[in-house]
């Protein structure tokens, strides 16, 4: 396995990061444990996951998972490069609040506590906001990343799903707090079915030294054949695969 240094930092990653979230709604915990196991042998080292994997009353099953897998011991957690995730509303259905959700400093402490208990960890290594939150100021949410690294609790932040000016606001800010290193790191929809990164999201990383974590590189298993195997018989198509075969033309 190739590793590299996550962007500006001086964090080795594997080349190829291990998605888990369909860990809980549609592989077991025993599958998902033997699938991370399987995953350390071959030298990946980087986890990604996000807060609210698990998905409506099930929210944070995918955590818990790996939570539980780091507690059964082996050096698993020192061996891992852990990433999560903050934005989604975490109440249970139907008990929504104010302040549940988004990249508000008071929702931040609160996430991150309820991750790192479900992950049964002290730390998060890469703290990645899931979304853009138009409402909350990066001064605000970076006053609060910078007391989260103070306590040890998260190490480098990252973004998913930021456009390009979006990007470079956040480090600007970051910037001009002074001693905050900012975003490392973008995860992003990038595969050769869908490029627009291509036009603002890498060459705003590329300026600001985080590196590119690509999000669906299949295409939902369009780029793996599943529509061949589909015509032929075999496995049901679901997400953007299923979408493509429902409308030909997309």
């Amino acid at each position: 396995m190739k590793h590299t240094q996550l962007g500006r930092t001086g964090l080795k990653v594997s080349r190829l990061v291990l998605g888990t979230m369909n860990f809980g709604p549609q592989t077991d915990e025993a599958d998902s444990h033997a699938i991370m196991d399987a995953a350390l042998d071959a030298g990946i080292n980087f986890f990604d996951t996000a807060n609210v994997y698990g998905w409506g009353e099930n929210k944070g099953r995918t955590e818990s998972i790996i939570g539980n897998w780091f507690a059964k011991g082996g050096d698993r957690r020192d061996k891992v490069v852990l990433a999560t995730k903050v934005y989604a509303n975490m109440a249970a259905e139907g008990d929504a609040w104010p302040n549940h959700d988004k990249l508000s400093a008071l929702n931040i402490r609160r996430a991150v506590d309820a991750s790192l208990k479900r992950l049964q960890t002290d730390h998060i290594d890469l703290y990645q906001f899931h979304h853009i939150d138009r409402s909350t100021p990066f001064e605000e949410i970076w006053q609060a990343i910078d007391t989260l690294i103070q306590q040890g609790k998260i190490l480098y932040v990252g973004s998913s799903n930021f456009p390009g000016y979006k990007i470079a606001q956040a480090n600007e800010a970051a910037a001009r707090r002074g001693g905050t290193i900012g975003l490392v790191s973008e995860q992003c929809l990038y595969n050769l079915a869908e490029r627009r990164a291509e036009m603002e999201v890498i060459p705003a990383a590329r300026e600001y030294g985080l590196g590119v974590i690509p999000w669906s590189p299949l295409h939902g298993g369009l780029l793996g054949g599943v529509l061949k195997k589909e015509v032929q018989g075999g496995r049901r198509a679901s997400g953007r695969a299923a979408d493509t075969l429902a409308d030909p033309a997309a």
